[in-house]
C-alpha cells in the first residue's frame, strides 16, 4: 500500500490528500469495507441532523435523500483517488450496518472494559478511539436491530446505559480524519485480517460494556452534589 499514491514531496496539502486515499484504500481494498468520502471536518454545531444518538460522523455524512460518494469492498486505488480528486479536506467515513455494527460507549467504560475483556481472553475486532471521547468496538452485523433483546436478555433493559449502536444507515469518521480543536481519529486496536472480516458477536462484549457503563454512571452520580444527581 505504500506507493500507491506515488511521491508525497509536494506539500502538507497533497500528503493530506495521499494520507486520506492510503487510508482509503486500505478499508475497501485490504479489509473489504465500503468507505464514503465525507464532508470537511468541522466542529459539530449542536446534535447532527441524521438524530442517531451519538453520531460517530456528525455533521460529515450524507442525509436520507441525499447522494452519497461511496466506494464499494474491494475498490482499487484508482477508485479512491479518482472519488477524493479535488476533495483533500474530504473526511474519511466507514458506512456501518454493512460488514459490521459498532457499540459505542464513553471513553472510560470502555477503557475499563477493553482491559477486562482481554484478560477474559474474549475475541475482540477493531476498536476505535473517536475525537470526542467515545470508544467503538467493531461488532457483527445486525446488532443494532438485535440490542434491546440482548440488553433485555442479559439483565440490563431499564438501566440508564450511555451505550448507542451503530447499523444500517449509520456512518463513523474513521482514521487518519482529525476534528479541528477535537483531535485525530485513531485506531486503539487495529483491524487485522481476522477481526476484519469476522467481527465477534456483541453476546461476547455486550455484558462487560454494559457494566462498565454502569458503573461509571454510579461514580459521576456519587461524585455529584445531592441537589445535581436528583
Amino acid at each position: 500500500m505504500d506507493n500507491l499514491f506515488g511521491d508525497l514531496r509536494f506539500g502538507a496539502r497533497r500528503r493530506s490528500r495521499a494520507t486520506a486515499c492510503r487510508a482509503a484504500a486500505e478499508y475497501a481494498g485490504r479489509w473489504g469495507w465500503a468507505v464514503a468520502l465525507g464532508g470537511p471536518p468541522r466542529v459539530p454545531a449542536g446534535p447532527c441532523r441524521c438524530g442517531r444518538p451519538h453520531c460517530a460522523a456528525p455533521g460529515l455524512h450524507p442525509l436520507p435523500g441525499e447522494p452519497a460518494r461511496e466506494l464499494p469492498p474491494g475498490a482499487t486505488p484508482h477508485e479512491v483517488r479518482a472519488l477524493w480528486d479535488g476533495k483533500r479536506d474530504g473526511a474519511v467515513l466507514l458506512p456501518t450496518g454493512r460488514s459490521f455494527d459498532v457499540l459505542d460507549v464513553p471513553e472510560p467504560a470502555g477503557l475499563r472494559a477493553l482491559v477486562r475483556l482481554e484478560r477474559m481472553g474474549t475475541q475482540l475486532g477493531p476498536v476505535l478511539v473517536s475525537a470526542t471521547g467515545r470508544l467503538l468496538f467493531f461488532v457483527a452485523r445486525g446488532t443494532a436491530d438485535r440490542l434491546p433483546d440482548l440488553l433485555y436478555r442479559m439483565g440490563w433493559d431499564d438501566a440508564a446505559l450511555d451505550l448507542a449502536c451503530h447499523g444500517t444507515g449509520g456512518y463513523l469518521t474513521a482514521p487518519p480524519t482529525a476534528l479541528p480543536g477535537q483531535g485525530t481519529v485513531r485506531w486503539l486496536r487495529p483491524p487485522c485480517r481476522e477481526s476484519a472480516v469476522r467481527p465477534p458477536q456483541a453476546r461476547l462484549l455486550l455484558g462487560t460494556l454494559a457494566y462498565a457503563c454502569h458503573r461509571g454512571r454510579q461514580r459521576r452520580l456519587a461524585a455529584e452534589p445531592a441537589w445535581l444527581a436528583s
